[in-house]
């Protein structure tokens, strides 16, 4: 079948059928307005494909993702961050010659120009840092306007790239050094990625810092996986500012702002949450499971299953097994994490859960994983925007190589028709 075919009232029209790499079918519907006057509704877009993309596939109901048509499995295992980054941006794995030169150009730019401190200065002491890294990389094409063109090269877009990679990771560890009060770390770029973070969130002037290589491995798979999830919201959103013809900064602070939401990006907050809502009602993890259950209690149970994934979650085991390797190194003694492992093996064993296919998935394990590290809550969703800056990079890039059109969705108006205004006196 190459078409369908829609009726509408005594007329017929036929629409083109496409088909997709990994067998999805789609109904192309983009001249149904010129050809018929009418247009298709769907609030939240649930069934409707804004675009043609070669970066993620996606198979919730067999728990499938690849990067690039790489199995997740295989680059978390064998990959790196900044390896995987180039891989969803450029489409390609790189050579070893294309990923030292990627890496040391973005080692080149993680300074952020020290007039951009005034800026942390002017924030409230308890400023949320997703706020702070939205607004400070919207910032940074204030610096370099050079970018906002709307015809750039491609050696300026790979410019734009490396130091936007760079400089967030600058960004948000001193957002982090902001909200402690303490003063801030420059990076050391003889470290990697990850341990250059680290280095900036948790060294001080006062003592030597050493980076922990379990913790480095592990945030670099955290960031691995998180790394692109498709056309969620913030990815649509990057797109959508970015077919304006907005700089990267601007699309990049607007998928920020929508990952800040606790519908997105704030899942494994919600977990951390709920497991010290568990802790103060005495830490009775089947007591509150059978509360979970009670659909009246208005009680649930955070971190557990997907919308997306039917199945499982193929992160979910990669991820248990980083945040383990972390507890086991550290040997942590702490409550949450403890109510979190009796309620990992609850959800495991209980039939309500297996039935309903309720699993553990990457946000109960990330959470867990950054409090073990160290990373406050309000954190989280900062590390969530740093692992998924790749991918919104490579959304953007791929709507300007594919020269997409200014996004502009339609409405079924439901308001007043049209009345005449009644002055002041009469109301």
């Amino acid at each position: 079948m190459n078409s369908a075919k829609l009726k509408i009232d005594d007329k017929e029209f036929e629409l083109p059928v496409i088909e997709g790499s990994e067998g999805e079918k789609a109904i192309d519907i983009s001249r149904l307005r010129n050809d018929t006057g009418y247009i298709t509704s769907d609030t939240g877009y649930k069934s409707t494909g804004s675009t043609r993309s070669a970066i993620t596939f996606l198979d919730g109901e067999n728990g499938i993702l690849r990067y690039r048509g790489y199995p997740i499995e295989q680059l978390a295992e064998k990959s790196t961050f900044l390896e995987v980054a180039y891989l969803l941006i450029y489409g390609e794995l790189p050579t070893s010659k294309e990923l030292e030169d990627f890496t040391s150009g973005i080692s080149r730019h993680t300074l952020i120009h020290e007039d951009m401190k005034k800026f942390y200065e002017g924030y409230p002491a308890k400023a949320h840092p997703m706020g702070i890294l939205a607004s400070m990389i919207s910032a940074l094409s204030t610096f370099y306007p050079d970018a906002q063109k709307a015809d750039l090269t491609p050696d300026e877009v790979d410019v734009t790239v490396k130091r936007l990679i760079a400089k967030s990771a600058t960004i948000a560890a001193w957002s982090f050094k902001k909200s402690q009060g303490h003063p801030i770390m420059y990076p050391q770029n003889r470290l990697s990625y990850c341990a250059n973070f680290l280095h900036m969130m948790f060294a001080l002037p006062t003592e030597e810092y050493e980076v922990n290589e379990t913790v480095e491995k592990a945030l670099d798979t955290l960031l691995i996986l998180h790394a692109d999830h498709e056309q969620n919201c913030s990815a649509s959103t990057v797109r959508m500012a970015g077919s304006s013809h907005a700089s990267l900064y601007a699309a990049i602070s607007s998928g920020v702002c929508a990952l800040w939401g606790p519908l997105h990006g704030g899942a494994n907050q919600e977990v951390i949450e709920m497991l010290e809502q568990i802790r103060q009602n005495g830490g009775d993890v089947k007591k509150m499971v059978e509360k979970a259950k009670d659909k009246k209690s208005g009680f649930r149970l955070m971190g557990f299953g997907h919308r997306v994934y039917k199945n499982f979650d193929p992160r979910a085991k990669i991820i248990k097994k980083a945040c383990d390797d972390v507890l086991e190194e550290f040997g942590i003694d702490d409550p949450l994490l403890d109510i979190a492992k009796s309620l990992e093996e609850v959800a495991v064993s209980d039939d309500y859960f297996l039935e309903r296919k309720l699993y553990p998935n990457v946000d109960f394990y990330s959470g867990i994983l950054y409090r073990a590290i160290g990373i406050p809550t309000e954190m989280f969703t900062v590390m969530f925007a740093l692992g998924r800056l790749p991918g919104w990079i490579a959304q953007w890039k791929e709507m300007r190589d594919n020269n997409e059109p200014i996004s502009r969705p339609r409405q079924l108006y439901v308001g007043h028709t049209e009345r005449d205004y009644v002055s002041l006196d009469k109301r």
